[in-house]
């Protein structure tokens, strides 16, 4: 076992964009992180490669494998003068170049000698990337790691096809960061300070200026009290409906002198945000799915933070928060004066501070409940304890809360426990598509343990295979109780690669394997769940829980 280590630089410039993303604690995240590699092949160092760049704390590569002349033909981190000499060493050396923060670390050694010799060896890892195990390796990595909660990532490149496999047991998220979230604005239920704010403007006695600039949010506050008046206390919910009350925020625009309307933007935006803003504010049902958990309602000293959090809040929502999760506090930009946007900004940053403040005292309860009597903490904090900027994070995304509960790979390549219809789906499918190529991998691996080699491996071997491959793949289709037939023309394919590791799927790969370690470091985004295929022949893929 051997170590490299480089001198650090200026972390803000250097890791600038990145921080834009996932902000200091998602880089104090990575920072901390330490990821571990089982093999060194081209989509090993791309992966590696990937997440040293954005400054991971270490990694380390577990190979017993020597540098080879096919190594050197497709891993842009081995020499030609590499050949004979250890791979982990090479690659390690080699990569640690990239980031003078990264500390490297290899281990020159099979990972089933390591299983072997010592097992809780893989239990140091934040998570544990496996390129190219054979099934009997994999599966006992993935008991070690499943038992310790550890994410295992299980990641093969097979001539054009990619595969990943993501193995955890639980991984929760509080940043989940989603595409297309709309502001949390409360105008179907309005907070008392919204209520006193705007109710204390009076639209008739505005001067020209105060009433082209009174934000929009207002407006549409007002407009909205004015429709429940005829409308048995509700908000417009149809298209119809909400054309009616555009056109009541039409007639509101003031006219000069000679009946023109004025330009008013202020009234623009308002008719605009109607149908964004003017949404029924409910439970998410991923956040209500937590709420149902056992891990939820059942929480004890072993709890982990989130679920004491989730608890917290769950007990908010039926009690402070009448029904509603906390406010997010956060208003979007809009046509005003500065003077009153900043009166308004400060009414949701208030309530917002008020709902943490109140989730913050249910969380302390609950901390001296369960015997852990650590105060909630300003970061710093104690190990173990909950400090304010978490319970600040977890208010603020309490609508985007997510878990990811896979399946173990125990589980998949156990007998008869595939999803069975969803395999049977892609299987019968006219033109087969990418899923199609998971069960060509699986029958390869079947052949490969059979006659110890994968199919096609020398070029003299590849008609000869075809028929071999064939009676594996309908082994295996048999055995997970599937009527189905894979086309010949896939099987003659799957033979005329050789198991060969082509670099630009590796590159690929390499960019998506850790795009989804940086999630898991991070805690930030969502992972897949459970299974990525890409389809390097139409740059196509598809992601399927199996």
């Amino acid at each position: 076992m051997a170590e490299t280590k480089g001198s650090g630089l200026d972390k803000n410039n250097k890791y600038d964009r990145q921080l834009r993303l996932w902000g200091d604690h998602g880089q104090s995240a990575l920072e901390a992180a330490r990821v571990c590699l089982i093999n060194a092949t081209a989509t090993g160092t791309e992966i590696l490669k990937n997440v040293i760049l954005p400054g991971i704390g270490s990694f380390t590569i577990v190979d017993g494998h020597k540098v080879r002349g096919e190594d050197v033909g497709n891993n842009f981190f081995l020499l030609a003068d590499s050949i004979g000499k250890s791979r982990a060493q090479v690659a390690t050396e080699l990569l640690g170049e990239l980031n003078d923060d990264v500390t490297g670390n290899f281990v020159e050694e099979s990972v089933e000698t390591l299983l072997e010799s010592n097992p809780d060896y893989f239990s140091t890892f934040s998570v544990v990337v496996a390129i190219n195990l054979h099934e009997k390796a994999l599966l006992q990595l993935g008991g070690v790691l499943w038992e310790k909660n550890i994410p295992l990532l299980v990641c093969r490149c097979y001539g054009f096809i990619g595969y990943l496999r993501l193995a955890v047991r639980e991984h929760t998220i509080v940043e989940s960061h989603p595409d297309s979230a709309l502001e949390d604005l409360r105008l179907d239920r309005p907070f008392p300070g919204l209520q006193t704010f705007c109710d204390s403007l009076n639209m008739e006695t505005m001067t020209k200026k105060e009433h082209g600039h009174t934000p929009w949010l207002v407006l549409l506050y007002k407009y909205v009290q004015e429709w429940k008046k005829t409308h048995d206390g509700q908000i417009p919910k149809n298209y119809k409906e909400k054309n009616m009350l555009k056109e009541m925020i039409r007639k509101g625009i003031r006219q000069n002198e000679e009946g023109v309307p004025e330009l008013e933007e202020n009234f623009d935006e308002a008719v605009t945000h109607v149908n964004s803003a003017l949404v029924t504010t409910r439970i998410p049902s991923e956040v209500q799915a937590l709420f149902d958990d056992p891990c939820c309602t059942n929480i004890n000293s072993e709890s982990k933070t989130f679920w004491i959090l989730c608890r917290a809040l769950h007990d908010f929502v039926h009690n402070e928060g009448n029904g509603d999760l906390p406010l997010r506090g956060t208003i979007p930009d809009m046509t005003s004066d500065s003077e009153r946007y900043i009166q308004l900004q400060n009414v949701y940053r208030e309530q917002a501070a008020t709902d943490m403040t109140a989730i913050r005292n249910r969380v302390h309860a609950l901390l001296q409940s369960l015997g852990r009597d650590e105060p909630v903490f300003v970061d710093p904090k104690p190990c173990g304890a909950v400090s304010d900027n978490e319970i600040k994070t977890f208010c603020r995304n309490a609508a985007f809360l997510r878990l990811v509960r896979c399946r173990s790979l125990a589980e998949e390549y156990g007998t008869n426990t595939v999803n069975k219809d969803e395999l049977n789906m892609h299987l019968e499918s006219e033109e087969g598509d990418d899923l199609l190529f998971y069960i060509l991998l699986r029958g390869v691996d079947r052949f490969y343990d059979e006659y110890n080699r994968y199919p096609g491996r020398d070029n003299s071997d590849v008609e000869p295979d075809i028929p071999k491959l064939k009676t594996c793949l309908t082994k295996l289709l048999h055995d997970w109780g599937l009527s189905g037939t894979v086309k010949e023309d896939y099987i003659h394919e799957m033979c005329r690669y050789g198991a060969s590791e082509v670099h630009s799927i590796a590159s690929y790969m390499g960019g998506v394997v850790a795009q989804e370690v940086i999630k898991i470091l991070t805690t930030q985004f969502v992972p897949i769940n459970n299974t990525y295929v890409y389809n390097g022949f139409l740059q196509t893929s598809t992601t399927v829980q199996l």
